[in-house]
């Protein structure tokens, strides 16, 4: 790639040293028309020599030439200055024979554009002098008389100048294409290189091409691409860990049920004698682990469908500070039950949100057995309501054991306990909080757990006001 762009970026800029020399060449026309043009119009054409002289030079008009800028001097054959108006550029009134040899000669090295004519029945020579405006003096002049060896000469020299001007003009392509392509191809080649990278695995690889231009913008839109790749296949491990994690979690948790229920049924089949007493104890075991067994199914059907997208809330316009009271008289006899204190702070005004009660019913129901289950005896559980920002804020509080700070991160996904023992006593499914965040997000809120309480622990709800 890198060859051919160079490739076509020095095609491109011959291209150009062809056009650049056909420029010259036209530059060189168009000015000699110019010239050819403007010629005319010149004061020092419009009043030469041959225009003003008389036998006489006394006779000599030169208001015009004066009016014009110009000036008018007379030298006769002692180079003596007989006449003189306007612009002075001899300065003297008696000439050496070197300064007008110099005059004659030098000319063009000065500023000023001389008009010399010798008159012979005068005896004179009569001088226009005009301020040079712009003098180009290029010319190409060929005469067949002069001498072989200086054609020879003057054609090598010629031949060599147009040489080494075309040399440099194409050196200076030549270096200039490179760099123009190399200031395409080094951000293309730096871009192919991270394309290739994050091809082979590599999703951490980034480019920084330092740039300012059209390749900043690919830059930055390869770099997003490439970050959120990495950040979909860090999501896709995750989750194929949190899915393995699942179906072991799963596993162990249906294990130990379902082998106490194997084995005390396989203990009653065999032993068809076995008292009255012990029979009723072992079938009410049997019957507690098919319960175990079977809430933790129905909550993991509960977990599918609402992950499922053809889930939906049955929505309805509730007055939440009204229906938290109700949910809260109906907690008041689990709490005395579990040697529960209990406080109890919802405003008495009417806030309306868009609610499906009976999956609310069940966050609270969530928090609070969670909160009996996990705490001991005369721990004391608050709810209090409050509107912000049209949000309603639900605190759900307890002043117990509080949940340990390397679980506060994972407290939310399936299968993680306060209490990572799983005994049938103390342990619930660990998927409770799960579904309950799961439910306030349908509802266009959320569930998350407040960090920063000295003791115990405090969920919060939230969810939009209407």
């Amino acid at each position: 790639m890198r060859s051919k762009l160079s490739n076509q970026f020095l095609r491109n800029f011959l291209m150009i040293f062809l056009l650049t020399i056909l420029d010259t060449v036209l530059a060189f026309v168009l000015l000699s028309f110019a010239s050819g043009l403007i010629a005319g119009s010149l004061a020092k054409n419009r009043y030469p020599a041959s225009a003003i002289v008389r036998d006489d030079y006394n006779e000599i008009d030169a208001t015009a030439v004066v009016e014009n800028g110009g000036g008018v001097q007379v030298v006769d054959r002692d180079y003596r200055v007989v006449y003189s108006r306007g612009l002075d550029t001899i300065g003297k009134d008696r000439l050496t024979v070197e300064e007008f040899t110099a005059l004659l000669t030098e000319s063009k090295d000065k500023p000023y554009h001389y008009d010399i004519l010798y008159h012979p029945e005068g005896g004179f020579w009569l001088i226009v002098t005009f301020p040079t405006s712009i003098r180009l003096d290029f010319a190409l002049v060929y005469n067949k008389a002069a001498a072989a060896g200086d054609y020879a000469r003057a054609g090598g020299a010629i031949a060599l100048v147009v040489l080494i001007y075309l040399s440099v003009l194409a050196l200076f392509a030549f270096i200039y294409s490179r760099i123009t392509a190399a200031s395409i191809t080094v951000p293309l080649r730096k871009l192919c290189d991270g394309t290739r990278l994050l091809r082979e695995g590599d999703y951490s690889v980034r480019v920084d091409l330092r740039l300012r231009n059209e390749f900043a913008e690919l830059q930055n839109t390869f770099n997003d691409m490439a970050a959120r790749i990495e950040h979909e296949i860090s999501m896709r491990k995750r989750s194929e860990e949190d899915r393995r994690r699942l179906i072991l979690d799963i596993s162990h948790d249906l294990k130990n049920p379902m082998s106490s229920i194997q084995g005390y049924a396989e203990l009653l089949i065999r032993n068809p004698g076995i008292p009255e007493q012990e029979r009723d104890e072992y079938l009410e075991t049997i019957q507690s682990n098919s319960k175990r067994a079977n809430r933790l199914l129905t909550e993991l059907f509960e977990l599918s469908q609402l992950d499922s997208p053809e889930f939906s809330l049955k929505l309805v316009k509730t007055d939440i500070c009204e229906f938290l009271r109700q949910l809260c008289g109906e907690l008041v006899p689990l709490l005395e039950r579990e040697g529960f204190r209990y406080e109890f702070d919802i405003p008495e005004d009417s806030v309306f949100v868009m609610l499906d009660p009976d999956r609310f019913n069940r966050i609270i129901q969530n928090l609070a057995s969670n909160a009996m289950r996990y705490n001991p005896r005369g721990t004391q559980a608050t709810v209090s309501l409050a509107v912000q920002d049209d949000q309603v804020l639900i605190d759900f509080s307890d002043d117990g054991v509080g949940i340990p700070d390397e679980l506060a991160d994972t407290i939310f996904n399936p299968f993680v306990r306060a209490d990572d023992s799983r005994n049938s006593r103390t342990g619930g499914s660990g998927l409770g909080l799960s579904i309950a965040k799961k439910i306030a997000k349908a509802h266009g809120g959320d569930l998350v757990l407040l960090s920063g309480s000295s003791r115990g622990s405090t969920f919060r709800i939230t969810i939009p006001t209407i």
